[in-house]
């Protein structure tokens, strides 16, 4: 797609790998080296009409091209179709989705929302979701949006997680996936105990996989 750029008068495109560019939008680290359709800047991609290197030299300081190519990105607006952006906005409506499922809960209850229900509450709030936006402001948008229909906030939970020492190999490097481990100990009877916080939205998939590696042997407290 056309990444374009306009300055003292003069316009600046390059033809960019879509997902790239959204990456770049979003505030991600991205070399553009191979994500170019063609190495060069024009000021009409249409046409052809290439920019020359002196006012590549005199605009951005610089001849290389992914590094200007990236400054086109972020300083001026992607022209896509209709279908690359229906794609793109999907993609950035299950981001915003799966973001809130996982750190969200539901302040009466404690427990997460699914994101099915999640998907829902966007859908009667009618929440257009822009494809350039980076997740976490659209996410903030979301949750004001959805805070009227649906008990909802950002969290952070803690768990205290006690087990039989012979599950501790299986479970721990998952545990420190989902969340960080604040304590731990050995206790005489030879049993783990420690405590993790993580996000609200993460509770469910703690239990299910504690429950899948230990056959329902760990025990669980959520800490108030």
């Amino acid at each position: 797609m056309i990444a374009r750029w306009e300055t003292d008068g003069t316009r600046f495109e390059v033809l960019v790998d879509p997902e790239a560019a959204q990456a770049i939008k979003d505030g991600k680290e991205v070399d553009l080296s191979d994500k170019l359709a063609l190495d060069q800047v024009f000021k009409d991609a249409k046409k052809g009409d290439q920019v020359s290197d002196d006012l590549l030299d005199k605009t951005f300081h610089t001849r290389d091209l992914a590094k200007i190519a990236r400054q086109i990105v972020l300083k001026g607006e992607v022209q896509i179709t209709t279908d690359q952006r229906h794609q793109l906005q999907a993609l950035k409506h299950q981001q915003i989705v799966q973001t809130i499922a996982r750190n969200a809960m539901n302040p009466q209850t404690g427990a997460p929302h699914p994101a099915a229900r999640i998907d829902a509450a966007m859908t009667e709030v009618k929440y257009h979701v822009d494809p350039f936006r980076p997740v976490d402001v659209q996410v903030q948008e979301v949750l004001a949006r959805l805070r009227p229909i649906l008990p909802i906030r950002l969290d952070v939970v803690k768990v205290r997680i006690r087990l039989p020492a012979q599950h501790y190999p299986r479970v721990i490097g998952e545990l420190k996936g989902l969340g960080k481990v604040l304590e731990e100990q050995w206790l005489a009877d030879g049993t783990w105990s420690g405590m993790v916080e993580l996000p609200a939205g993460v509770q469910t998939e703690l239990y299910e996989m504690l429950n899948a590696r230990t056959k329902g042997a760990a025990e669980t407290a959520l800490v108030k």
